[in-house]
């Protein structure tokens, strides 16, 4: 079809005819470009200098002297010459690397180049646009607007639509696409007995009912959290267990109670920066925690933390924007105008978060058991600012002079000390966990010491986050013979707060330990903390602390002072760097007394204990959410040469790419939440488009583009970009963003209401039903299978929220994950929750989601591939949750009727909601029978199932039958 439409173009230059329609780059061209010229001039390589992806580098000399597009002048293009050349030294593409182009290819270059050789964006990067649709012969047929654009399609092909579904099709295929379940049989002949005289107001009222459901949101919340990677274990090795299915649980609640989706983002993206956000909205930024951490010992935590980060870029661009922005981390895109350093500005947004692939997952938000889910977010927000606050009026006090220590000798446990050049302390040699260092000199007197930390910077893997571990800073006066007695401290004042390690802004000295206490008690416990300075944050430097004594220390002559640096703790598995570059130095000033005096610090400080006792004492759950670093604690963020972030290059500000950037902040420092505003704010083309495709490939089986998570160039375009548009514009602009709003108007239209059934004509002209000419018709996904079961058995619990749940699975199946972790069978209702509760284990998930095409969760999935394979059935006619459902729907085919095949037909209208013909019933009669002889000479085996083990194995059959696994 296409080479036919392209000869029909150039016929007036081949011919001699004359086409009135101007050749289109995106239609015409693009295709040429991609296929015959991209993978060596493209955005990964330009070879020559020529790029035909961007037009600015089509129109200037390349590497050879020539100019590859001269627009109006074919003859000056050297792009012509080469695909027209026999020389295989200088015709385009090489011999090598592909086939030449046929004539209708160059007959086409040669007219557009003629033509001024326009360039046109690729479609998603373009606003979409609202195009009239006019001309219909059946306009009795739209039931809703969108029905206009599909009927097109259907007539311009000759066409006509099918016949409208039946009552049990169609509602079978509502109720799995609204709720994921199906429906009841009194559902169903309450609607067959509307369906002649009411049917529009009939579906419209059990739509209406289904979008109500609580079940609905379960439902859609499968879809979203296939994208979100969401799973109850941290990934890699031991894959141990997360608790984050609060998040889970908010998804629920935000999808049933219709959430606008510009709002749905903003705060799984920056909830934790709106202004006066509520704990759900921190709660929501758990979508970006369900990146995998690695605990394995020996890892680099910052590989893995950046590892994070980038997993958090690519999800965010094949979930929002559709595009394979994950190829820009090592290069430009081979195909789509993005550009290599572009993927680390964007990186920008996230590089600046307080995680950092620690086992203890902070930052957290603890989740109350109780009502007031607000309070301990209260408290955490009002202790932060109080810390604040102290930090603050310390650091004005810091100006004063400073000056180093005065005959300094040192005693290393291991390795040597020197003062270098600068002026540093350097630690030369092995050092060992336990090291300390001690620093001894002379002074007149001290009021307070500053300890100054360098990171080594020349080694890449020291920056930017590798810095040191101090877990002791011990300060003692030393007389002339030698007898010891230790320097209080008062407080200890930082030049930042920020995790992992925690610095602490400031402590008084006996309260430390409960200080470190307390505050751990929110997190996870440190390991061979002995009290002292705490830990040092793992950043570039320099960074310091300040130590004030609890009175001014005055020496006479012959003493000294000893300085006790120790490095003996691990915190949430993370060894620190050892302390190799730093600078000790005293200050002896009126001005901190000042601060030793002043009651209101003590007030303060004492308030910041009272709120860690309080939040200590609050029974919950802590849940990973994303929290910024403060300003004076940020990451650098630099472009990684070839992805490699041990190759690092120019420094880059937080931007979006230049192709989107539409009416983007012009801040110097755009936040995560500006990002996520513009990611909604109606400018952009892809975030409405890729939505509504989602919602439409999810009701009819495939997308309007049917690679839902590549709207680029090398992904499939839309079937009808005029319906893609429409759907896109009406749900931001008239829907306000309502996902209900968009479902019920496609649910309600004529194309979904059309039978499946397929004619000749349809099998052979739209085999994949493309147009829509009929209704579509697919197979459950795996967690309806399922569900589906134990719905129609009657055991499905309705039970919302909560915990993950551990239904039957085969014994051994964890045995091969390196985990001493069980799966320990659910009792009681547990055990037939619905599939959306069932635990997620990435290193070995459940088999009877993962053999019906569920996603490991590893990875941001925009689209489960559908398969066909004998594993499903041995699934689907073993599985001890399918037996177990079979014998529940067993009964209720024996408590419905006496006779067997009254039992059948309930049975097949429980799982098909269709009423069984007489060939059907004749079938499974005959399999009821054939199973009734067997178990007689195998009673043994007939217990295993029960009173009536033939009933059993055929309701398990039924429930196996095609029409009971398609909605």
């Amino acid at each position: 079809m296409k080479r036919t439409m392209r000869w029909l173009l150039v016929w007036g230059i081949v011919g001699g005819g004359v086409s009135a329609e101007e050749v289109r780059f995106n239609r015409d061209i693009r295709p040429i470009f991609l296929k015959h010229c991209t993978s060596c001039h493209g955005g990964v390589k330009e070879a020559g200098g020529i790029s035909f992806v961007y037009r600015e580098r089509l129109l200037v000399e390349g590497e050879s002297g020539h100019i590859a597009v001269v627009p109006g002048k074919p003859e000056q293009s050297e792009l012509l010459k080469r695909v027209r050349s026999k020389d295989p030294e200088y015709v385009m593409p090489q011999p090598e690397h592909g086939d030449a182009l046929d004539k209708a290819d160059v007959a086409l270059l040669e007219r557009w180049i003629k033509e001024g050789a326009k360039w046109e964006e690729h479609w998603a990067f373009v606003a979409p646009e609202k195009v009239p649709v006019t001309g219909l012969k059946n306009e009795a047929w739209v039931a809703q607007e969108l029905d206009r654009y599909v009927l097109k399609g259907i007539e311009n092909a000759g066409l006509k639509p099918s016949n409208e579904a039946g009552p049990g099709e169609w509602l079978r295929r509502v109720s799995f696409d609204l709720t994921g379940l199906p429906p009841r049989v009194e559902d169903l002949e309450k609607l067959e007995a509307e369906w002649a005289a009411s049917g529009e107001a009939a579906r419209e009222k059990v739509v209406d009912g289904l979008l109500a459901s609580p079940a609905y949101g379960e439902r859609w919340a499968t879809v979203w959290l296939d994208l979100a990677r969401y799973a109850d274990t941290y990934g890699f090795e031991k894959d141990p267990h997360r608790e984050i299915w609060p998040w889970r649980d908010w998804v629920v609640r935000a999808l049933n109670a219709d959430m606008p989706y510009n709002e749905f983002t903003v705060r799984q993206l920056a909830g934790d920066l709106l202004p006066n956000g509520t704990a759900d909205d921190v709660l929501a930024t758990a979508f970006h925690r369900n990146t995998q951490t690695n605990t394995e010992g020996g890892t680099d935590d910052e590989e893995f933390r950046v590892a994070a980060v980038i997993d958090r870029i690519s999800t965010v661009w094949t979930t929002w924007q559709a595009t394979t922005f994950g190829c820009v981390q090592c290069h430009s895109h081979p195909y789509d105008p993005i550009e290599h350093g572009e993927f680390y500005k964007f990186m920008a947004f996230f590089n600046g978060t307080e995680d950092s692939d620690m086992s203890d997952d902070y930052p957290k938000l603890r989740i109350p058991d109780g009502e007031d889910k607000g309070e301990w977010l209260r408290l955490n927000r009002e202790t932060k600012l109080l810390r604040d606050e102290l930090n603050s009026e310390a650091k004005k006090l810091i100006k004063v002079p400073w000056k180093a220590l005065e005959e300094m000798e040192f005693r290393p446990d291991h390795g040597t000390l020197r003062v270098a050049e600068d002026g540093l302390i350097v630690s030369e040699g092995n050092l060992l966990l336990g090291t300390t260092h001690r620093i001894s000199g002379k002074t007149a007197g001290l009021d307070a010491f500053r300890l100054m930390i360098f990171p080594n910077n020349a080694d890449p893997k020291s920056w930017p986050e590798h810095g040191v571990l101090v877990t002791q800073f011990k300060v003692e006066r030393i007389l002339p013979d030698g007898t010891r007695s230790e320097v209080k401290m008062k407080e200890v004042i930082s030049d930042h707060l920020a995790g992992p390690f925690d610095a602490m802004s400031a402590f008084t000295g006996d309260e430390f330990k409960r200080f470190l206490e307390l505050n751990n008690a929110v997190r996870a416990p440190a390991v061979g903390a002995r009290g002292g300075i705490g830990e040092f944050p793992r950043l570039s430097g320099p960074r310091w602390f300040v130590m004030v004594a609890a009175e001014r220390v005055e020496l006479a002559a012959g003493e000294r002072i000893e300085v006790s640096l120790a490095h003996d703790g691990i915190l949430n598995d993370s060894n620190g760097m050892f302390l190799r570059k730093f600078r000790l130095e005293v200050s002896k000033n009126d001005i901190w007394q000042g601060l030793r005096a002043n009651t209101t610090r003590a007030e303060k400080w004492a308030k910041i204990f009272s709120n860690r006792d309080r939040m200590a004492a609050i029974q919950g759950i802590d849940v990973p959410i994303m929290m910024d670093r403060p300003a004076n604690g940020s990451r650098q963020t630099r472009v990684f040469s070839r992805g490699n972030r041990l190759m690092k290059g120019e420094v880059v500000n937080a931007d979006v790419p230049k192709i989107l950037r539409g009416e983007f902040v012009n801040a110097k420092s755009p936040s995560r939440l500006d990002m996520a505003r513009w990611m909604v704010s109606g400018k952009n083309p892809l975030t409405a488009r890729v939505m509504v495709n989602r919602l439409w490939g999810e009701i009819f089986g495939i997308g309007i583009v049917e690679t839902r998570e590549d709207f680029g160039t090398s992904g499939t375009p839309p079937s009808d970009l005029a319906l893609l548009d429409f759907l896109a514009l009406r749900f931001q602009n008239e829907q306000g963003w309502s996902m209900k709003k968009a479902l019920r108007e496609m649910v309600l239209s004529s194309t979904y209401r059309q039978s499946s059934k397929a004619n000749a004509k349809l099998k052979e002209t739209d085999p994949r039903n493309r147009l829509l000419a009929r209704g579509p018709r697919n197979r459950l996904g795996a967690e309806m299978i399922r569900d589906q079961a134990l719905s129609v058995s009657g055991l499905l619990s309705p039970k919302m929220s909560g915990v993950p749940v551990f239904p039957p699975q085969p014994a051994g199946v964890w045995s091969g994950v390196y985990s001493a972790e069980k799966w320990i069978e659910s009792t009681g209702e547990d055990r037939f929750r619905r599939g959306l509760y069932t635990y997620v284990k990435r290193t070995s998930g459940f088999p009877g989601f993962l053999t019906f095409d569920a996603t490991s969760r590893d990875v941001c999935s925009a689209r489960r591939i559908i398969s066909n394979t004998p594993l499903q059935a041995l699934v689907a006619m073993n599985d001890p949750a399918h037996i177990e459902a079979a014998k529940a729907m067993a009964g209720r085919m024996k408590a419905k009727s006496a006779d067997l095949r009254e039992q059948l037909a309930f049975g097949v209208l429980l799982a098909t909601q269709v009423r069984a013909d007489e060939e059907t019933l004749g079938e499974l009669m005959r399999l009821h029978d054939d199973l009734k002889t067997d178990y007689a000479s195998k009673p043994d085996e007939a217990a295993k199932l029960g009173e009536d083990a033939p009933l059993v194995l055929t309701a398990n059959t039924i429930l196996n039958m095609d029409a009971a696994l398609v909605k």
